[in-house]
């Protein structure tokens, strides 16, 4: 019975091709559109995410998420150092300053300004240079997409002199950033230098990363700077999560998203069910003279299901690899960098597919069922 399925499922390939396609249609844009989603919402917390030495970040209490800075007065670094709890505390600058290159090309950058002593917040993933060079003087490191943009088709080198703010700024190292939200180039310097760079306001600390001492839980240290300072004190996980909540309840970027993984859902479900329900009527005398020779109504929804099974299968897979293809092109522009194919994303689009093709096979497995055998007999 499954061959005779198979059989009649491929004897008119067009309609067969037709619903792998709209299948693989489906499976594509919510695949890719979902993968998109879940890159950009993690593109909001980047600056969150590369800072790897401290688990605490400490802000005023009104910051709603990570580009939403108000700066704190330097007096707060030392009240957080007063907590017990605290194994230590350094200043972290986040802003934005407009960089002129040597060729006069400019453009804003992301500038973070981290401890000048401690160099906690440095970047990891160095591919030009040292962490350490950024004690020289004027020194900054630069992000490899901001490099490129500077520098176009030119390999890594440093030397460059920049100037910001009526300053030199001199380029010691290229590193390997995770994406930010706004495309800018990212740039490093210490935190003593950042202030000169973007201009002297009377506050200029936009937040202070801490560590737990041993024993303490950073969720406990938390509560308690938050208790002793006043200031609000979140582990990098909260902070991140607050900033992508900032964006999904005040941007249009889920709603956008979302209608185009809507729209890829109904198409596929109103094509697939469309051509299945025309599939089956084609194949009702079929039907009729299987049920004639007491094949079971059970078995024929065996058969069907089974059917929908395979293009499911089929147009899943398709899908599938063709967004796997697009994330591949497209993983190495500096645009784009960073979004790939995800494995939740793949899961769900998965379920959604095999509920679709499901769903379409209702009416062909209720047209089957109420179908009489004598059908066969009628011209």
């Amino acid at each position: 019975m499954n061959f005779i399925a198979w059989k009649m499922l491929t004897g008119d390939k067009a309609k067969y091709i037709s619903l792998i396609f709209s299948i693989a249609f489906a499976s594509f844009l919510i695949s890719q559109q979902a993968s998109i989603f879940a890159g950009l919402m993690q593109r909001t917390t980047s600056q969150i995410i590369d800072v790897r030495d401290a688990g605490i970040w400490v802000m005023d209490p009104a910051t709603q998420y990570v580009d939403e800075v108000k700066a704190l007065p330097d007096s707060a670094l030392y009240r957080v150092r007063d907590v017990r709890s605290v194994a230590w505390a350094v200043p972290f600058f986040k802003g934005q300053a407009t960089c002129r290159a040597p060729d006069g090309k400019f453009r804003g950058v992301i500038l973070l300004g981290i401890d000048d002593a401690t160099l906690v917040g440095v970047p990891r993933n160095m591919l030009v240079g040292k962490a350490e060079d950024l004690e020289r003087p004027d020194a900054i490191i630069l992000d490899r997409a901001g490099y490129e943009y500077f520098f176009p088709d030119q390999p890594l080198h440093t030397g460059a002199v920049f100037e910001m703010n009526d300053r030199r700024a001199v380029l010691v190292g290229i590193c390997e950033a995770s994406a930010p939200f706004a495309t800018f180039p990212v740039m490093y310097t210490r935190f003593s230098l950042a202030r000169d760079y973007v201009g002297r306001e009377r506050d200029q600390l936009s937040f202070v990363l801490a560590t737990a001492r041993p024993g303490f839980s950073n969720a406990t240290v938390c509560a308690a700077i938050t208790e002793t300072t006043g200031l609000r004190a979140e582990t990098t996980d909260q902070f991140g999560w607050r900033t992508i909540s900032y964006y999904l309840n005040h941007t249009g970027i889920p709603v956008n998203f979302g209608i185009t993984i809507v729209v890829a859902i109904i198409v596929g479900a109103v094509v697939a069910g469309q051509t299945f329900y025309i599939f089956t009527l084609e194949n009702l005398k079929q039907f009729g003279a299987l049920k004639a020779i007491g094949v079971t109504d059970l078995r024929l929804v065996g058969m069907i299901l089974l059917q929908a099974l395979i293009v499911a299968l089929s147009g899943f897979a398709l899908g599938l690899g063709l967004a796997a293809e697009f994330f591949e092109v497209t993983i190495h522009r500096t645009a784009t960098r960073g979004f790939v194919l995800l494995w939740p994303a793949v899961i769900g689009t998965g379920v959604l597919i095999l509920i679709i093709v499901m769903l379409a096979s209702l009416l062909s497995i209720r047209k089957v069922i109420t179908t009489e055998p004598a059908i066969v007999f009628r011209g």
